[in-house]
């Protein structure tokens, strides 16, 4: 039952972790390992930055977007209103003031536009970041020929140790036959 949540699977990572760490060790040089450290800070910098630019500017959106609805508020306040209907029969019938029930915009819609607002910027700078930062790493791996082959290999083999496994895997028995033969 553990394992049908990704969550709570920690042996699969952990085992590919581990055999990650050792194509590393083995199927690359010093500077290679740099190189890939390098590439990795540029992708979780450029999300960092670019994730509290996103969620700046949704707050910043969403506090425009209040003074906004404020403006439209007392706009609808200070208008003349009508005060009655007349009908083409002749008769009249008196409109209510509404005005005193529509005071503005409510705490709770304020924070929850503030909360909507910058959580979609925190997700749109987020993945824009991300983007950014993966085009920034490519670029840094790919600039040295000799090293990008080098990289290119060690993923490669280790690929090939994943879906190695993944087919040991999949010969044994699962968990569904071992529950009913056991």
């Amino acid at each position: 039952m553990s394992d049908s949540l990704a969550a709570f699977r920690s042996n699969r990572s952990t085992d590919l972790r581990k055999l990650a760490e050792e194509h590393l060790q083995h199927d690359l040089n010093q500077q290679d390992r740099e190189l890939l450290k390098s590439a990795g800070g540029k992708v979780s910098m450029h999300a960092g930055i670019a994730s509290a630019v996103g969620l700046g500017l949704g707050v910043y959106t969403a506090f425009r977007l209040r003074a906004m609805r404020l403006a439209y508020f007392r706009a609808f306040r200070a208008m003349e209103k009508p005060v009655e209907v007349r009908f083409a029969d002749g008769r009249t019938e008196p409109i209510p003031d509404i005005s005193a029930a529509i005071s503005g915009p409510s705490r709770w819609g304020d924070a929850a536009t503030v909360t909507l607002f910058s959580i979609g910027g925190l997700f749109l700078g987020g993945e824009l970041g991300l983007l950014t930062g993966t085009a920034s790493a490519s670029r840094t791996i790919t600039k040295d020929p000799v090293s990008r082959e080098r990289i290119e290999k060690a993923f490669k083999n280790y690929r090939i140790d994943v879906l190695k496994r993944e087919i040991e895997g999949l010969q044994g028995k699962s968990r569904f036959e071992e529950f009913f033969s056991g």
